[in-house]
């Protein structure tokens, strides 16, 4: 064998087998490594995306929280006047009763003094009868001077 031709077969072989490769082997790693790189921009483009939906979330939910402490701080405000109000209206309503309690014991305590008053009137012309009948040593007919007992009640 001569070094030459050996050469020549080493080097149609290796021809061959790059042929080989390049029609058979790379087109499938070509094709696995881009298909890998494009899933990988892919993945990369997501996390990116993903980061901004969630810096973009947070901002509304910062926007979302804000509103809604307001909101809570209204009705706290709105609570306390209503409160007050119910608290005022109880106020009102209490006096209006005591108010009323009061000139309810004014009525009946004039009704009282009015009662009093024609009791004592009674009792001073029966004392007054009595009195004029011991000075008269004889019984007044009360029947028969009704009018003047009940002129004698007016007057006193």
């Amino acid at each position: 064998m001569n070094l030459n031709q050996t050469m020549w077969y080493q080097a149609g072989v290796f021809f061959i087998l790059a042929l080989f490769t390049m029609k058979f082997v790379w087109p499938p790693l070509i094709g696995a490594i881009d298909a890998r790189m494009k899933k990988i921009a892919d993945g990369l483009s997501a996390a990116d995306q993903g980061q901004a939906a969630m810096k973009e979330a947070e901002k509304k939910i910062q926007l979302e929280l804000a509103a809604a402490h307001d909101k809570g701080m209204t009705q706290i405000a709105n609570a306390e006047k209503r409160g007050q109000l119910i608290v005022e209206e109880a106020k009102n309503a209490a006096n209006a009763e005591a108010a009323r309690i009061i000139a309810a014991a004014q009525a009946e305590a004039a009704n009282q003094v009015t009662k009093a008053r024609e009791e004592l009137r009674d009792q001073v012309a029966t004392l007054a009868v009595k009195g004029a009948e011991q000075i008269l040593k004889r019984e007044v007919n009360a029947s028969a001077h009704a009018d003047l007992l009940n002129q004698l009640k007016t007057e006193l």
